[in-house]
């Protein structure tokens, strides 16, 4: 039993009510991509990827993870992040307008889901270890400027919803930082300031027009708001209890154009309705709410701060393309968290999943000698 004993502790550690929301979040996406008519490549990819990405997160959840707290690791890791995001610059094929992913043949890696999970690692250390002094605005300088590194080089890709997401890691860590209420109006002046420049200095036209339909989605249904329409149309004909898997016309016959991963929302609410969408909600919660709960019992403040920079990451994805789905925000690109095709989202969020795990074993929960009955069932 004492030879067993250790295996056991690090299967335990694994927190398997979250892994039972995140599952049935990826059968509705399998569900939802998968042709029943035809080959559906996007199904089998993602069958593969999620493998990859699990087996992945069984890994990291084994190891010691207290290696993250040395500045030089962090550090490491965010300098090849970066140092990756500039190669696509030289080496990375233009794809719909973007230089944001490195082909290998039908493999496709897009690093700036990756540069989010080091820019969570990297604010976590940088704050955790200056927790008293963080109403100093000099710090929040500081960790402004190791943000804005990889929000300028995936903002000029141009990938301007990646780059919302780099821009919500930086407010949210800092806001749960304590950040004083005066520094954060400041901030937020110079963020208006700072989309005014863009505006008119380093916008795409494209940019502009997305921008334009969320403020009129029916002004150019035909151009650039055809996409936003689509979506919302689709959404709206789910009702209660949707059309059925397999069934949703929008998506099926094209009329929703990228139904399996900018809109795959929308192809989601139109076969499962109003019923599904709620589900969907209330297991995305869960997700969120586990991830809270390793960080109110972390060891340290880094791990805490890390799992909260992990539900910043998620949550940002999941609001803003749902906002886009039903025509509340402008349409960027972002993929839905276990949903939408992609396989460099899915072994990011696995990843910083993994690591979680990793550290959730040393979590006060798991400093008693002898696991209580509510851990066993991970409670």
């Amino acid at each position: 039993m004492g030879l067993f004993w250790p295996h056991w502790r690090r299967f335990l550690a694994v927190d398997w009510i979250l892994v039972g929301a995140i599952l049935p979040l990826l059968g509705a996406g399998l569900l939802t991509m998968h042709s029943f008519t035809a080959e559906s490549h996007f199904f089998y990819r993602q069958l593969i990827w999620f493998g990859a990405s699990f087996i992945i997160f069984l890994i990291l959840a084994r190891m010691d993870s207290r290696f993250l707290r040395r500045s030089g690791v962090v550090i490491t890791v965010f300098a090849c992040m970066l140092l990756l995001l500039s190669l696509l610059f030289v080496a990375a094929p233009v794809t719909k307008g973007a230089r944001s992913w490195f082909a290998f043949g039908s493999i496709a890696f897009q690093p700036a889901d990756f540069a989010k999970l080091a820019l969570v690692l990297v604010l976590a250390k940088y704050f955790s270890r200056r927790h008293v002094e963080i109403r100093n605005f000099r710090y929040i300088l500081v960790s402004g400027l190791y943000a804005l590194l990889p929000f300028g080089l995936i903002f000029i890709q141009p990938d301007f919803g990646s780059a919302i997401v780099i821009f919500l890691i930086w407010l949210g860590m800092i806001l749960v930082s304590g950040v004083s209420k005066k520094h954060l109006l400041l901030v937020l002046l110079l963020g208006v300031a700072a989309f005014g420049v863009s505006w008119f200095r380093l916008f795409d036209n494209y940019q502009r027009a997305r921008i334009v339909t969320f403020l009129h989605p029916l002004a150019d249904i035909r151009g650039a708001g055809y996409n936003a329409f689509q979506s919302t149309v689709a959404v709206g004909s789910g009702q209660l209890l949707g059309k059925g898997i397999g069934y949703g016309t929008q998506s099926r016959l094209r009329f929703l154009p990228e139904y399996e991963t900018d809109f795959i929302f929308a192809a989601f609410a139109e076969e499962w309705g109003l019923v599904g969408v709620v589900l969907l909600l209330a297991l995305f919660n869960l997700v969120f709410w586990r991830i809270l709960q390793i960080a109110m019992m972390a060891e340290t403040n880094f791990e805490t701060l890390f799992a909260v920079g992990l539900v910043i990451i998620l949550a940002s994805h999941f609001l803003i393309n749902v906002g886009m789905n039903i025509g509340l925000l402008p349409v960027t690109g972002l993929t839905l968290p276990f949903l939408s095709y992609g396989g460099s989202h899915l072994l990011a969020t696995f990843t910083g999943l993994g690591l979680l795990m990793a550290m959730r074993r040393h979590s006060r929960a798991f400093h008693r000698e002898d696991l209580t009955k509510n851990e066993f069932f991970g409670i």
